[in-house]
């Protein structure tokens, strides 16, 4: 499995995992590829022999003290094998490397298994947004991982550089 820098030509491949994973509020394919185009964000695809599985984004402004994780997704296939705690420690350590020193995200409080990742990898619930997520009425958790009290280990694996 390789972590790697998302590339335009991933689109499709990422819009694929997106609607499979998010039915009902899933990204729109124009956000999606404005979101590649950024600047201001690092976005990355998790591959198995050249086939993209997962991936996952970063909002992180270049010497901002704070950056966010913007979406993390894999095909159902690969979840519960720690495809998604990878995905999400390269985005922390693009994060870092931009001179993050906290990292937001929102989480729907129905994905216990989500958030359990994120409690495990030291974010904390800071606040609920109500009926954030919509159409279904789903509340958002919003947690934050101070990166100066848990800080990343200093072995993150290099292809987080993409």
């Amino acid at each position: 499995m390789t972590i790697r820098l998302a590339t335009p030509d991933d689109l499709g491949a990422i819009m694929g995992i997106e609607n499979r994973s998010f039915p009902t509020d899933a990204w729109s394919s124009e956000a999606m590829a404005s979101e590649l185009a950024s600047p201001h964000g690092r976005y990355l695809v998790d591959e198995v022999d050249g086939v993209v599985i997962g991936y996952g984004g970063v909002r992180a402004l270049q010497g901002s003290a704070d950056a966010d994780i913007q979406t993390i997704a894999l095909d159902a296939a690969h979840r519960g094998a720690g495809r998604g705690r990878a995905l999400l420690r390269a985005l922390l350590a693009a994060a870092v490397e931009r001179g993050a020193r906290e990292v937001f995200l929102e989480v729907r409080a129905d994905n216990p298994t989500a958030e359990g990742l994120y409690l495990a990898e030291d974010f904390e619930e800071i606040a609920r947004r109500p009926r954030y997520y919509q159409p279904d009425d789903v509340d958002a958790i919003v947690m934050r991982r101070d990166l100066r009290r848990h800080p990343l280990p200093a072995d993150e694996p290099e292809e987080a550089n993409a």
